[in-house]
């Protein structure tokens, strides 16, 4: 005899009798899809929120990937300012408009530093020593005027004086080409000399020294001269 169940009922028989019955349960073939195509099957569905696993079909959205943002903006270069900023180096008089201050408020890393690898290429002629002693004395240079400017009441931090400097290179590699065609005339270099290092001084210390270190000026300004003598001094070797 058999007995095939009915919609999953099961009907219970004493063990004498178990041994003369025999007969098959066919199971439901259930399938589950997850993911993407889990709301295809509702039964499949249904059977898994019922029991608490729910959370097996919910699937998460991916977020936004990140803008790839361009290597400049990475490092945070500003071409537009590094050039505004050296045409206010170039160009100190207050009569041409420019906006000079930004070059001391709004402090940079690479446009100083560029121009002082600039001067270290154009020094490097015959002397490949002295392009580590340079990037040397504009790192300690700086720090000195740093802490020159803060013992006389200066509210400046080292890396506008760092910018500052850097950028004030700038005369000194203007004039180096004038230098080399003009080298013989001993008078004539001497006073374009003078003129660069005067030129870049100027541009440092207009910056640098402000109104609030009132009549102590000149003890700021004489150590900023010193260091473009001493600049100039390693590009024409003397």
């Amino acid at each position: 005899m058999q007995f095939a169940p009915t919609n999953g009922d099961f009907t219970f028989v004493s063990s004498t009798e178990a041994e003369e019955l025999s007969g098959t349960i066919d199971a439901p073939d259930v399938k589950l899809n997850l993911g993407v195509d889990a709301g295809k099957d509702p039964y499949a569905t249904t059977f898994l929120r019922q029991r608490g696993y729910g959370w097996l079909l919910e699937v998460e959205e991916e977020g936004n990937e990140e803008e790839i943002k361009p290597l400049l903006e990475e490092l945070d270069i500003d071409l537009k300012d590094i050039f505004y900023k050296v045409r206010c180096v170039l160009m100190p008089m207050p009569s041409l408009g420019f906006n000079r201050q930004v070059v001391r408020d709004n402090p940079d890393f690479w446009g100083p530093l560029a121009v002082v690898l600039l001067f270290s290429m154009i020094s490097i002629y015959g002397q490949f020593r002295v392009v580590s002693w340079i990037i040397t004395i504009w790192i300690f240079g700086s720090l000195t005027v740093f802490l020159l400017a803060r013992v006389l009441g200066g509210e400046v931090s080292y890396g506008q004086v760092l910018g500052v400097i850097g950028y004030s290179l700038l005369p000194l590699i203007v004039i180096s080409p004038l230098l080399l065609v003009i080298g013989s005339f001993d008078m004539v270099a001497t006073v374009i000399k003078l003129f660069g290092v005067f030129w870049a001084a100027y541009s440092a210390a207009s910056l640098l020294v402000g109104d609030e270190f009132k009549t102590k000026k000149p003890l700021l300004i004489y150590p900023i001269f010193l260091l473009y003598i001493y600049f100039l001094s390693l590009y024409t070797g003397v």
